[in-house]
């Protein structure tokens, strides 16, 4: 299989779970239970947090002044408009232009909206000497789970390698596109839960457990980042109802940035078990280095209640 052919089919399965999580993030808040800890301290109220009241349409669209973001080596990337679609969403439409004498894949290392980690879908392979215009999609579940109606600011981390040998190009620093609704967007925190981690710059707070998610039962955290390093937050030692389970959750956080994210638990995985309805949830975080995947720090065993 030639590598754009493999690129299109790890598109259109990302895409695909894309839409099948954001459709089990919709689902019924009487399927959301509250978190609390062993302690007995009760999480607060969430379940009209913004994840279920920005179903509000927008009022005002956003625009970007055309902009060379990136040039360099024979390589120029412009961010051209900002579009809306009926099925994809908001996005970036940038023209990536390839004046070398090499394939080369433009992917995104990070993708950051008004401050929040946003899941990306973004990959384009150029031939060389040619140019292609590519729309860079903002996942829409992930911005009504941080509660983004207005979209201020785009923070992007662009990857260039050789989509032959794979080899390395250029990875881009930060890139800032500021919108028009720049002095608009909403920058109010929705910390609300019961908080389960707090160290060293590091807030992890319990939103609630869904137990209707699509793929079985997903416990959304709010996570936040004021290490002043890049971070992945990822689970380990977890059980449901003392049941050891594989949770399937990675979050990367960049330094001064936040992030909603979901510990997924397939219904097949309770099936076996016999679990009908999640009550307790133990695990550790572990705290990893992005650049070499070591261990920072690991917290000890956090157990918490769902109800």
């Amino acid at each position: 299989m030639k590598k754009s052919q493999m690129l299109a089919l790890i598109m259109a399965t990302s895409i695909f779970m894309s839409f099948a999580l954001g459709s089990g993030s919709s689902s019924s808040g009487d399927s959301k239970k509250d978190i609390t800890t062993t302690s007995g301290a009760e999480a607060s109220s969430d379940k009209e947090d913004k994840t279920d009241s920005t179903t509000t349409t927008k009022s005002l669209t956003p625009t970007i002044d055309e902009e060379v973001v990136f040039d360099e080596d024979g390589i120029k990337i412009t961010a051209k408009e900002y579009t809306t679609d009926s099925i994809w969403g908001d996005g970036i439409k940038f023209l990536i232009e390839n004046e070398t004498d090499q394939n080369i894949t433009v992917g995104v290392t990070a993708l950051i909206v008004n401050d929040y980690m946003i899941s990306d879908l973004f990959v384009t392979e150029v031939a060389a000497g040619k140019k292609t215009n590519e729309t860079m999609n903002l996942s829409s579940s992930d911005l009504k789970a941080a509660g983004i109606t207005t979209i201020g600011q785009i923070e992007v981390y662009f990857h260039i390698y050789d989509s032959d040998s794979w080899d390395d190009i250029a990875n881009t620093g930060c890139i800032t596109i500021k919108t028009s609704l720049y002095d608009q967007m909403d920058t109010t925190v929705d910390d609300a839960g019961q908080v389960l981690y707090e160290e060293d710059g590091i807030k992890i707070v319990g939103k609630y457990v869904n137990e209707s998610n699509f793929w079985g039962t997903a416990v959304l955290l709010y996570i936040e980042n004021d290490s002043g390093e890049n971070v992945i937050v990822q689970t380990d030692n977890f059980s449901v109802n003392g049941f050891t389970l594989t949770a399937y959750f990675s979050s990367t956080v960049y330094d001064g940035k936040k992030a909603y994210d979901n510990i997924t638990i397939l219904s097949s995985e309770l099936e076996e078990n016999d679990i009908t309805t999640v009550e307790e949830i133990s695990l550790t975080f572990k705290i990893i280095d992005p650049d070499n995947y070591s261990t920072i720090t690991e917290s000890d065993e956090i157990t918490f209640q769902a109800k």
